[in-house]
C-alpha cells in the first residue's frame, strides 16, 4: 500500500518546517520532517550504523540509506499508531531531497500534491535564513557563504525534483507571505482536491 502524500518543497528558509509542523497538528495529517528522521536515528541498527559511517567522515549519505532511515521512522509511526495510513495523509518536508530519492520513494508514496513554497526574492531569503540561524544560536549558519552554498545545493540537486513530479501536481505558493496566509493557501488547495488551480512552477 502506497501512502497518500503531500510534499512541502522549497529552498532553505522558505518555511517548509513551519508549515509541516502546523499541518501535523491537524487531525488526519501526519507530518514527518527529514531533519527529525536524522535526529532520531538508532545507531544500533544496521542502517543506523551505515548512516553513521558516512556522516562521521563528512561524506554524503547514499540515497538508499537516507530512504531506508525515513522508512524505518514511518514504519515505527505506523506500529505506534501515530500514523494511520488508511485514514491519514502523510506530509513530508526535506525528503525527497533529489531525483534519486524521489525515484526510490515512488514504490512507497503516492504524491497527491507538491506545495512549492516559492521565494524568488533572494534578499528576503538571505534575511530569513540569517534571522533563523541567530534565533537558533547556529552562528555558522548565519554566514553568507554558508547560505549561498545551501541555496546552490538546492538549485542544483533539489529543484529538479519539481520537474520529476510534473506541473500537474505542483501548486506554487508565495513563501514570503505571512505563515498563516501560506497555511490558508495550502488548506484551500487540500480542500479543492484535484480541482485546485495550479500555477506554473517558479522559483
Amino acid at each position: 500500500m502506497k501512502y497518500q502524500t503531500y510534499l512541502l518543497f522549497g529552498p532553505p528558509g522558505s518555511g517548509k518546517g513551519t508549515q509541516g509542523k502546523t499541518l501535523g497538528t491537524i487531525p488526519r495529517f501526519f507530518h514527518c520532517a527529514c531533519g527529525d528522521v536524522f535526529r532520531s536515528i538508532d545507531t544500533r541498527t544496521q542502517v543506523g550504523r551505515a548512516f553513521l559511517e558516512y556522516s562521521s567522515k563528512g561524506q554524503l549519505v547514499p540515497d538508499e540509506i537516507t530512504v531506508q532511515l525515513w522508512k524505518a521512522r514511518i514504519d515505527a509511526a505506523v506500529d505506534g499508531h501515530e500514523f494511520k495510513p488508511d485514514i491519514d495523509t502523510l506530509v513530508l518536508d526535506g525528503i525527497p531531497r533529489n531525483v534519486g530519492q524521489a525515484k526510490i520513494m515512488d514504490e512507497l508514496i503516492d504524491v497527491q500534491k507538491v506545495f512549492h513554497l516559492s521565494c524568488p526574492d533572494r534578499t528576503a531569503l538571505y534575511a530569513r535564513l540569517k534571522k533563523r540561524a541567530l534565533k537558533d544560536n547556529r552562528l555558522d549558519d548565519a554566514n553568507e557563504d554558508v547560505i549561498k552554498r545551501r541555496l546552490s545545493v538546492y538549485e542544483n540537486e533539489s529543484k529538479p525534483v519539481l520537474s520529476y513530479y510534473g506541473k500537474d501536481r505542483i501548486t506554487c505558493i508565495d513563501a514570503t507571505e505571512p505563515p498563516a496566509k501560506v497555511l490558508l493557501h495550502i488548506l484551500e488547495q487540500v480542500n479543492d482536491g484535484a480541482n485546485g488551480q495550479h500555477e506554473p512552477a517558479a522559483i
